[in-house]
Order: C-alpha cells, then sequence, then structure tokens
C-alpha cells in the first residue's frame, strides 16, 4: 500500500541533514527504528524510491518525522532534499524494517546510520528507562547529528568518534575491536548496529570476537 505525504516543515540540523516534518495519513503504523520507501511525486522522480527512518515517535499521531543527510555528490533524491519547501508531497510505502526496539544496549551508528536510532531513543527517554549507551562515529564534529539532544537524554552514555578531524573535541578514532573493547565493559547485552555496510560487518564481527551473541546483534541489511 502506498501513502501520499505533504511536507509541514523543513529546518536544518547540521550542514548537510535535515529535519522534516509531513502529515500522518491513517494507518501508517509502525514501529520505532522502522523505514519507508519515499520517492517524490513528481515525474521523472516516482520511481526513484530511498529507504528513509521515521524519527518522530510511533505514538505521535499527527506528524511524521524524518532526519535525513543529502549527498549532493550522489545526485539523486537526497540532493534534492534542501530545496522542498512545505506543500511539497512524496509517496510512501508502508514501514518495514528489521531494526526495532530490543530493550536497553550498546547503539553504535556511523552517519546517518544514526536515523534508526533516534526514536528508538526517544521511546526510551520517554519511558525514562535508558540505561543505553550510544557510540556514534562521524568523518568530523560538524556532521554529528542531534548532538545536543543525545547529550541531554538522561541515562545515555555517549561517545562520539571522529576519524578525520584531527583538533577533534571528541575521541578521535573508529570503532575498531581495540577501541570498542576500551570503552564497552560488558559484551553480554544487546547490541544495535547501523551505518555503511563494511563499517556494520566490521562492528560485528569485532563484537562477536570480544564475547558478544549473535543472536543479540541486531542490524538493518542494505545501509
Amino acid at each position: 500500500m502506498t501513502h501520499t505525504l505533504t511536507l509541514q516543515g523543513i529546518k536544518p540540523v547540521t550542514h548537510d541533514t535535515y529535519m522534516l516534518t509531513f502529515n500522518r495519513p491513517e494507518g501508517f503504523d509502525f514501529e520505532a527504528g522502522q523505514a519507508t520507501n519515499l520517492a517524490f511525486d513528481e515525474k521523472g522522480w516516482r520511481d526513484a524510491e530511498r529507504p528513509f527512518t521515521m524519527t518522530s515517535l510511533p505514538d505521535q499521531k499527527n506528524a511524521l518525522e524524518f532526519v535525513i543527510k543529502s549527498y549532493p555528490e550522489k545526485d539523486g533524491v537526497t540532493d534534492e532534499i534542501p530545496n522542498m519547501n512545505p506543500g511539497d508531497q512524496v509517496i510512501a510505502d508502508d514501514p518495514f524494517g528489521a531494526i526495532t526496539d530490543h530493550g536497553p544496549g550498546v547503539f553504535i551508528a556511523a552517519g546517518a546510520g544514526i536515523t534508526p536510532f533516534i526514536a528508538i531513543l526517544r521511546a526510551h527517554a520517554k519511558k525514562g528507562a535508558m540505561n543505553c549507551q550510544l557510540i556514534y562515529v562521524n568523518e568530523t564534529d560538524a556532521d554529528i547529528i542531534l548532538k545536543g539532544e543525545f547529550d541531554q537524554m538522561n541515562g545515555l552514555e555517549t561517545i562520539y568518534l571522529v576519524s578525520d578531524q584531527d583538533d577533534t573535541a571528541h575521541e578521535k578514532g573508529k570503532p575498531d575491536k581495540e577501541t570498542l573493547s576500551g570503552i564497552i565493559s560488558d559484551f553480554d547485552q544487546t547490541f544495535y548496529i547501523c551505518g555503511p555496510g563494511d563499517m556494520v560487518d566490521d562492528v560485528r564481527n569485532s563484537l562477536k570476537e570480544l564475547g558478544a551473541a549473535e543472536d543479540k546483534i541486531i542490524t538493518e541489511d542494505g545501509w
């Protein structure tokens, strides 16, 4: 089933990432962490659908929120995001996705891979039962999405890794086995991973080598 969404508002959250708010159509039900395929409702774009995660909470009935990073170099759907205006319409498929809320744990994200975790962490914060750790990897400090919101979540331990900026205000590095072993104290818990495919594979393998159970590692194929 497809749904038509009308843009209500758009605002930047980083130099290349935007928060978009749409109306929420009746029957558009999802779990925190899930995504939908979006396509512009315009000639030449209707078949150019791409998956994007809902970042609003499932119980927020009056609006749908997405946080989308623009990639101008790819000359595709995300390149058009900054040019959108209220009233523009997109077509959305029914929600899907393997990343959903499996309880407290360690969330490991790279870049736009943070988006499935936004709603899950917001849901934990709303319940007042966080007890989670976020390890968030970016190339530069300026790339960190929603840092202020994460920093204010009670019970969320945040660790920001920055790979390509020597004068970073955070820890310089990548989520390799050595780094993970130094910042994670308990490998007998749930792990969530989202980011580029190679990063997900490398982190998953490192976690298993460090003692994490494969059935407690939650990932999404295709990111």
